[in-house]
């Protein structure tokens, strides 16, 4: 019976090692966009995923959405997205190793942003573990200054250091947050890479220092503004990276809520939710509740706007209509309204701004006369 116990005890922590978490509809559809798509706002460009590229760049940063969702994403140039290369940096020989960190060829002992993490702690934790802080590897710097390397700092975008980033991969979700930053030790400069832990959430047991994922199917997601830091309230202690996961997951989630917008985005792309596969409901033929939301009909506008420069107002005043005799118009003199009731201010017609008349004479919707004063 012990025995037992064991085994299924050994069982759940490996399941808890390799869960992620469900794909929201939001994020599936905006995925499905992007994966075979190419970015139109490019924050900077001449990236690698891999570097084993062609002699051409295949990654940029990309903010279609840096200012209505408030993210920035890495973006292949030919119709998809980046690889996920491994990264064993940070606390080395911790509980959470298991050894497949040992095959990586350049490992090192620090991370980007150690300051952060000890002022997060009170200096308990000093350091990122790889392999129980699931982390992003986000941003290009120079190792040294002189060196002739392409950069990205995504501070001058917004992103905070340590804040919370997600990452689809394999049909998945997975919270985490930019915790490193590629240096200008590759011949080019590599975007897509991620912490073994991170990369376990995505692909398994199969990825180790040397080994990670190659299809350029995976998406990164930065998101802007101090309030995608969780500080303090993450697990930096955590000692697998489903315990790290369920510390941020509140904050990651409202984050991810925000992809979609819940509106049409620039360029008219909608997001549906994703499908669930069951038929729609059939229709009852009953009308629709009378609280039911009703969009407005188009309204073409009486004189729509020239196609050229704008050029300076110049009211066209109608020619005068003669008043019947006896018909006791509104105004007075030669341009008064021959009806009463006709005359309108210009905020009582459709589209005020078009009409540079204070008080207008009105029949069927036509401008008959200037009104008296």
């Amino acid at each position: 019976m012990t025995g037992l116990r064991g085994s299924l005890l050994a069982a759940t922590a490996l399941l808890g090692l390799s869960s992620a978490l469900d794909l929201p509809a939001n994020l599936k559809s905006f995925y499905d966009v992007v994966s075979k798509g190419k970015c139109s706002n490019v924050l900077s460009d001449g990236f690698y995923s891999s570097e084993d590229s062609a002699s051409k760049y295949n990654a940029v940063y990309c903010g279609d959405h840096l200012e209505d969702w408030g993210i920035v994403y890495l973006q292949g140039t030919n119709n998809d997205l980046v690889n996920m290369d491994i990264d064993c940096d940070g606390i080395q020989g911790s509980p959470a190793d298991d050894g497949r960190c040992g095959k990586s060829g350049d490992t090192q002992s620090d991370t980007s942003f150690e300051d952060a993490i000890s002022g997060y702690t009170n200096g308990a934790v000093k350091n990122l573990d790889a392999n129980a802080i699931p982390y992003v590897v986000f941003g290009n710097v120079k190792n040294n200054p002189g060196d002739n390397y392409k950069e990205f700092k995504p501070q001058e975008y917004g992103v905070e250091p340590l804040s919370i980033m997600a990452v689809v991969c394999d049909g998945k979700m997975v919270l985490g947050v930019w915790g490193d930053e590629n240096g200008s030790d590759n011949a080019h400069p590599v975007v897509g890479e991620a912490s073994i832990s991170l990369a376990t959430l995505c692909f398994g047991k199969g990825m180790n220092g040397n080994n990670g994922h190659g299809e350029n199917d995976v998406l990164y997601i930065a998101f802007t503004g101090k309030d995608a830091v969780p500080g303090a309230s993450a697990n930096w202690a955590a000692t697998s990276a489903d315990q790290f996961e369920q510390s941020i997951s509140e904050l990651g989630n409202k984050l991810v809520a925000k992809i979609g917008g819940g509106s049409v985005p620039p360029g008219g792309t909608n997001f549906p939710p994703a499908s669930t596969g069951a038929p729609p409901p059939a229709s009852t033929g009953a009308p629709p509740p009378a609280s039911a939301a009703i969009p407005p009909p188009a309204v073409t506008p009486i004189f729509p706007p020239p196609s050229g420069p704008s050029q300076p107002h110049t009211p066209v005043v109608p020619p005068p209509v003669q008043t019947p005799a006896g018909g006791g118009g509104s105004g007075s003199g030669s341009g008064a309204c021959a009806w009463e009731g006709h005359c309108l201010g210009k905020n009582s017609v459709p589209f005020p701004s078009l009409f540079p008349l204070d008080l207008v004479c009105r029949n069927r919707g036509k401008i008959l006369a200037l009104c008296g004063d």
